[in-house]
């Protein structure tokens, strides 16, 4: 198990799991999100092949469509 910190919260996810794998289990949708990894934004390409582990930080945010 690794513990993550995701939107400033601490959580535990499993070992081998990928920024897409985090995405799915909180069901969120990756066209309409942006993912910061540690201090840098994730191209949604690298999401798959991203793998989060111990004391890695994540901020999510959503966009929101308005006028």
């Amino acid at each position: 198990m690794a513990k993550i910190q995701l939107n400033g919260k601490k959580i535990t996810i499993k070992l081998k799991f990928t920024i897409m794998d985090l995405l799915i289990k909180y069901n969120l949708d990756k066209k309409k999100i942006a993912v910061e990894y540690n201090g840098t934004i994730i191209p949604k390409s690298e999401y798959k092949k991203k793998y989060l582990k111990n004391n890695d930080s994540l901020e999510i945010v959503h966009f929101i469509g308005g006028g």
